[in-house]
């Protein structure tokens, strides 16, 4: 892989530190994210010299397609952790990492979460040692990322996340751009919003990566002030160029202080509960 930092525009952002990635399939052999250890390195390698000094695996739990539950998860995430190790004693420098979960919301993961059977972000504080990682183990209830079916929304889904909210779990819906409803007027989403939902942007929607009508529709959100993050969710080693691509067109459609709120206060916020 190029060296990040060659391939990187003039004027981009990321020079700054400290931005914060939410939803990153770094973690090898668990679903389909990175296809080997070193994969996994490097994609976090790239994603460091891009600008972010935290990032936080969200392997699939999504039954049927990925069945992973909270056990396999943890397993396949501490069998990633003596590869980072041993990359950070050669010199590469590397981002500080956590583990947490996509949960894909259909009935039987839905339960997991009411059970306390998910993996939910970590509660970080402001202590954590950058390029250090930390050790495996599961966060306390707090915030949980959900994604749904593309084609539509789960039944009841506004209740739902009021009976998570109530279990003391809060819920951050990934890539609400990529959803055909969206697409059809992002009023859908207001009764998520009201139910407590927080709407993380998957940035390579503003390249085109998911489409036209994906694009739009995060264009049209970002225009709305709806996200409160944004995120990679890379899976391969060179989605982190698009990565780059899209930071810069962030920064150019809502400016440098909006695109650090949604790269580094904003997911910062939701780590720390706020």
């Amino acid at each position: 892989m190029d060296a990040p930092s060659e391939r990187r525009p003039a004027c981009y952002t990321a020079r700054m530190r400290g931005f914060v990635d939410l939803h990153c399939h770094w973690v090898a052999n668990v679903d389909d994210g990175a296809r080997s250890p070193e994969d996994g390195v490097a994609m976090l390698r790239g994603l460091y010299e891009a600008g972010f000094t935290k990032v936080v695996a969200t392997p699939h739990m999504r039954p049927g397609m990925f069945d992973n539950d909270r056990s396999a998860l943890l397993r396949a995430y501490s069998l990633m952790l003596p590869h980072l190790q041993d990359a950070s004693e050669r010199g590469v420098r590397l981002p500080e990492v956590h583990l947490s979960s996509e949960h894909f919301f259909d009935d039987v993961v839905w339960a997991r979460l009411l059970r306390g059977e998910g993996v939910p972000y970590p509660a970080l504080g402001d202590g954590s040692t950058e390029g250090a990682p930390s050790p495996p183990g599961l966060p306390r209830l707090r915030v949980a990322l959900v994604e749904f079916s593309p084609q539509a929304f789960p039944l009841k889904v506004a209740e739902r996340l009021v009976d998570l909210k109530r279990a003391g779990l809060r819920v951050v819906l990934a890539h609400p751009e990529r959803y055909r409803p969206v697409w059809t007027d992002d009023a859908c989403l207001d009764p998520l919003i009201d139910a407590g939902a927080r709407l993380l942007l998957d940035i390579r929607a503003l390249v085109g990566r998911y489409g036209r009508s994906a694009q739009s529709a995060a264009e049209k959100l970002l225009e709305e002030d709806a996200y409160d993050a944004a995120c990679s969710d890379a899976h391969r080693v060179e989605d982190v160029a698009e990565v780059e691509r899209a930071i810069l067109r962030l920064e150019t459609r809502v400016g440098p202080k909006e695109t650090l709120r949604l790269l580094s206060e904003g997911p910062s916020a939701i780590l720390a509960g706020g």
